[in-house]
C-alpha cells in the first residue's frame, strides 16, 4: 500500500494516541537518556506499519534529541562526541543499509528481539561498570553506530558506553543526545535515498517529532524529583509489552 494511504486511513483519535505516546515517551527518555525510541514504536507500529517504524524514527528522533541539545546545550561534551561519531557515522549507514533489505517480518522479529533483551542488557551493561579510554570510546562507538543504524531505541547502549567512558549528570543527556541527532540524521538520508522514506512519511515524522520537543523541557524540570527506579520500572514493563507486540506480529 502506498504510504500516503497507510497514513491517512489510521483515524484521528489513534493519532492523537500516538502523539500523547510521543510527549510521554519524550518526559521518560529525558529523564534517563533513552527510553523514547523504545516506547514510540510501540504505538507507530500499529499506526504505520512495522517496516516503516525505524525510517520515521530516525526523523523524529532527530527532532526529539534536538531538543534535548537545546535544553541542555551548555552540558555537552565534545571531545567524547568527537570519538563516539569517528567510526560511529560510517558504521550507522552501513547498519541502516542492512536494515533496507530486510522484510517486514524480519523486522517485526528483530525489533521485538531488541526490545525484550534491552532489559538485561540495561542490567548487565550496570553491573559491569567498565571504564572506556580515548580508543576504547572511539571502536564503541563503531559497534554502536551499527547497531543504531537498523534498529530504534538502542540509547541504552549509548548511554551505558557514555557513562563508560565518565560523562555523567546534565553532560550525559547532552552528549547522548548531540550524537543521537548526528546519527538520525545519516540514517534519514540513506532511507530516503534508499526509497524506505518518503515525503509522506518523513513529514509524519517531523509532527511526531515536534510532539516529543516540549518533553525534553518537561523532562529538565522534574529530572531530580523522580525517583529512578519508578523510572525504570514504569519502561521496563511497557517495553516488555511491546517486545512481546512485535513478537506476535512476525509470527502471525
Amino acid at each position: 500500500m502506498d504510504t500516503q494511504a497507510l497514513l491517512m486511513q489510521a483515524p484521528l483519535l489513534q493519532w492523537l494516541g500516538v502523539a500523547l505516546v510521543a510527549f510521554a515517551a519524550a518526559v521518560l527518555g529525558g529523564l534517563a537518556g533513552y527510553g523514547t525510541g523504545l516506547i514510540l514504536p510501540i504505538a507507530l507500529a500499529p499506526v504505520i506499519g512495522v517496516a516503516n517504524v525505524v525510517p520515521l524514527m530516525a526523523v523524529a528522533m532527530m527532532i526529539n534529541n534536538g531538543s534535548r541539545v537545546l535544553a541542555f546545550r551548555r552540558e555537552i561534551a565534545w571531545p567524547h562526541v568527537r570519538r563516539m561519531l569517528l567510526l560511529g557515522l560510517p558504521a550507522c549507514l552501513l547498519g541502516a543499509w542492512g536494515y533496507t533489505r530486510l522484510d517486514t517480518r524480519a523486522v517485526a522479529l528483530l525489533l521485538g528481539l531488541f526490545l525484550l533483551a534491552s532489559i538485561p542488557l540495561r542490567r548487565a551493561l550496570q553491573r559491569a561498570r567498565r571504564k572506556l579510554g580515548a580508543r576504547g570510546e572511539v571502536i564503541a562507538g563503531g559497534a554502536f553506530g551499527v547497531i543504531e543504524g537498523g534498529m530504534t531505541g538502542t540509547g541504552v547502549i549509548l548511554i551505558s558506553m557514555l557513562m563508560a567512558a565518565g560523562v555523567q549528570g546534565a553532560a550525559l543527556i547532552a552528549t547522548d543526545a548531540v550524537i543521537s541527532v548526528a546519527m538520525s540524521l545519516a540514517k534519514a538520508l540513506l532511507f530516503g535515498g534508499a526509497a524506505r522514506l518518503d515525503a509522506a512519511l518523513a513529514v509524519a515524522g517531523v509532527l511526531v517529532g515536534l510532539c516529543t520537543a516540549p518533553g525534553a523541557f518537561v523532562a529538565r524540570a522534574i529530572l531530580t524529583r523522580m525517583p529512578q527506579q519508578v523510572h525504570l520500572r514504569i519502561m521496563e514493563a511497557v517495553v516488555v509489552c511491546g517486545g512481546v507486540g512485535f513478537l506476535w506480529r512476525a509470527w502471525r
